[in-house]
């Protein structure tokens, strides 16, 4: 993986066994990649304790005695878990002696009673929030509120302020599905990743990157992945996930360029059943450009949106040029045809610089995801 190029030459997040290991074998793990240079930034600890039905005081026994391995290794590594099954609302479990049943409250405790709370820096988990023959164009709608619902579950359960959230595995279900390779895929992402920020998450990973072939599923045919590839791993074409990453990446976010400030949205734009038709998340980046990532959840109209800047009493818009840059189902369309599934148009994103004061307000096409970046003026004291 580090060779692979996958890392772009950042440090990586590296799991290691617990539940079916034993933590000399942690240990040997660690100091093998240590001693050949390569970047660890986390470490995780085992996987899906709450699947293999493992009870929080027994993962916590457990992670107790690899986090002391493992420092012996190295005392610098950042250690987290217990990368939870993809759920929506809190995990239970048979009540204890005081009638608990969260399981990561029980977790939690449990570290603190034998001091031991500052070896969990941060918590991860896995995010599958739909199940796969059920999902529809309405399912977008839910994720945002999904989201930053099981953040909130989290924190009630007493993870520390302090103690990042991160997503380490997400998709659209736990089972392959056919909107995987839709569209839908790619605006869900957009709506995940930028709910989970403003939700006060800290680190999102999404998968599989990797090539993967076409599959047929409840929903028709698709791929996990990114790439679709033949059987030789060859890329054949990409999907509307590859797209939607690009936007985020490197037109929404600054890649590579240090900490962006987020700050909350509010839009007014509903249909008759009170579903918000399209979600915005703001960034201040680095380079001192506002960004916006704005979600066109309307499957079959354009929608004209102005753009508000306010600081308490002020009020200001973009100035001078804005990019434009946007991805939607008049670039991307998937044709399920069995093995011969493809996407057609397949991309890129269409961009755009327009002058603030012409345009006055942006179109944002149906189905799409469209990223406005600019200066702003006059709103910061």
């Amino acid at each position: 993986m580090f060779i692979s190029g996958l890392t772009s030459q950042l440090p990586a997040m590296v799991p290691v066994t617990m539940l079916y290991g034993t933590p000399e074998d942690a240990a040997a793990e660690i100091l093998y990649l240590e001693k050949r240079g390569y970047p660890i930034s986390y470490v995780e600890m085992g996987e899906e304790p709450d699947g293999k039905h493992a009870m929080p005081e027994d993962y916590g026994a457990l992670y107790i005695q690899w986090a002391r391995a493992l420092h012996q290794v190295d005392p610098k590594l950042k250690l987290g878990g217990p990368i939870f099954e993809g759920v929506n609302e809190d995990i239970r479990v048979w009540p204890d002696e005081q009638g608990r049943t969260s399981w990561m409250g029980r977790f939690v405790d449990y570290l603190k009673s034998h001091n031991a709370l500052h070896d969990l820096a941060f918590v991860s988990f896995e995010h599958y929030p739909f199940e796969p023959c059920e999902i529809t164009w309405k399912s977008l709608y839910a994720e945002p509120r999904l989201m930053k619902h099981i953040l909130q579950v989290w924190r009630e359960d007493g993870v520390p302020r302090d103690v990042p959230l991160m997503v380490t595995e997400s998709h659209l279900a736990a089972e392959l599905t056919g909107p995987m390779s839709t569209i839908f895929a790619g605006l869900w992402l957009a709506d995940s990743i930028g709910a989970f920020f403003e939700g006060g998450g800290a680190a999102y990973y999404h998968s599989p990157v990797q090539p993967q072939g076409l599959q047929n599923s409840c929903q028709g045919w698709a791929s996990w992945s990114n790439f679709v590839s033949n059987s030789n791993y060859d890329i054949n074409g990409y999907t509307s996930l590859y797209y939607a990453a690009q936007l985020i990446n490197r037109e929404w976010a600054q890649h590579r360029s240090g900490v962006h400030r987020m700050f909350p949205v509010d839009v007014d734009l509903k249909d008759s059943g009170g579903n918000q038709l399209v979600t915005a998340y703001a960034l201040k980046r680095p380079d001192g450009a506002w960004s916006l990532m704005l979600v066109n959840r309307d499957q079959s109209s354009a929608h004209s949106v102005k753009v508000v800047f306010a600081n308490g009493p002020r009020q200001a818009q973009f100035s001078g040029t804005v990019r434009v840059v946007s991805f939607g189902s008049e670039q991307y369309q998937w044709k399920n045809d069995e093995l011969n599934s493809h996407a057609d148009p397949d991309g890129p994103p269409v961009a755009a610089d327009v002058d603030a004061k012409a345009s006055g307000s942006f179109e944002l096409p149906k189905a799409s995801v469209t990223i406005l970046r600019g200066k702003v003026s006059g709103i910061e004291r």
